[in-house]
């Protein structure tokens, strides 16, 4: 074979490569003699993937309501990879800054649209039989929409709307963490004491989330937003990208999941509780915990009036 100029400058470049790594060029390049064509179902890792749904039951639609939930992790997953690398990128450019966003809208306007798929897609009979199975599992232990929400905005924004005032950023992560909105969906606040629920969901994620806390207080996304010039803080792109985020995230995507989940657990004999045992009606709906990653991008007749008439 005729080594090509173009095939020269590879090898050369790999050969600069490996050397910056303190590796041998040859060996590495004698490894690829060996080496097996790449597959799409190796690459995609298909079979273990189609392998993770194992139902509890043997009712048909479960596995409806445990490959939709798994997509939604995978949304979620994808959606932390888009905040990294814009929360992590020192002096964003306001298109680099708008690009990411919209990128990670649109995974949300994804799961929002996608409700129909679990809302339509199961018989509710079958819900009803199944649910009891999954007690008390509940996508309230969804750890990574929890680091979505840690990277989006300060702390004080997640905050129970009750505690606000007597929280700031000079608070202990600890502290803040045990008054966060969602405690209010598994804990009794007449006896402090944590469900089930809370208590595993703590158990498994706490030390994580509070150095997730710690890592995103200064450069999540609201904050890289205000190191911002002012003349890109002021992009009516970028600021519409960070309303319909916003939006999107806390009230769109949120009402979705509600008018999905009353469907079914109001289905029969009248109001119950999700499969945590959670107030799920408060802990869901906009408007009680008036959850908003940008409090001052929106007008104080918007912020009035968050979560209603949706």
């Amino acid at each position: 074979m005729d080594i090509t100029p173009a095939i020269k400058q590879q090898l050369d470049e790999l050969d600069e490569k490996f050397k910056a790594l303190n590796q041998k060029t040859e060996t590495h390049l004698e490894g690829l003699r060996w080496a097996k064509p790449i597959t799409y179902w190796d690459y995609i890792q298909t079979d273990a993937l189609l392998n993770l749904q194992i139902q509890r039951t043997t009712l048909p639609d479960e596995m409806v309501f445990i490959m939709y939930h798994q997509v939604n992790e995978l949304l979620f997953k994808m959606i932390l990879w888009e905040v990294e690398q814009l929360c992590h990128t020192e002096k964003p450019e306001t298109a680099y800054f708008t690009e990411k966003l919209m990128r990670i809208s649109r995974y949300f306007d994804m799961l929002t649209t996608s409700f129909t798929i679990m809302g339509d897609g199961m018989e509710v009979d079958q819900y009803m039989k199944f649910r009891n199975t999954l007690t008390p599992a509940s996508g309230f232990q969804s750890a990574q929409y929890r680091l979505i929400e840690f990277a989006s905005t300060d702390l004080i924004n997640l905050i129970d709307y009750r505690y606000r005032a007597t929280i700031d950023r000079n608070t202990p992560y600890e502290h803040a963490l045990e008054h966060l909105y969602w405690q209010a969906a598994g804990k009794d606040y007449k006896t402090g004491e944590k469900s089930y629920l809370l208590s595993e969901f703590e158990k498994k994620y706490k030390g994580e989330f509070l150095h997730f806390m710690e890592e995103y207080n200064t450069i999540n996304i609201w904050r890289k937003f205000k190191q911002l010039p002012d003349e890109a803080q002021n992009d009516a792109t970028l600021v519409k990208a960070m309303r319909h985020y916003d939006y999107t995230v806390n009230v769109t995507w949120v009402m979705g999941h509600y008018n999905t989940a009353k469907k079914y657990i109001e289905s029969v004999a009248g109001p119950q509780e999700a499969t945590g045992g959670s107030d799920w009606k408060k802990y869901m709906h906009p408007k009680y915990q008036r959850r908003i990653f940008f409090p001052e991008l929106w007008s104080e007749e918007e912020l009035k009036h968050w979560g209603e008439n949706v």
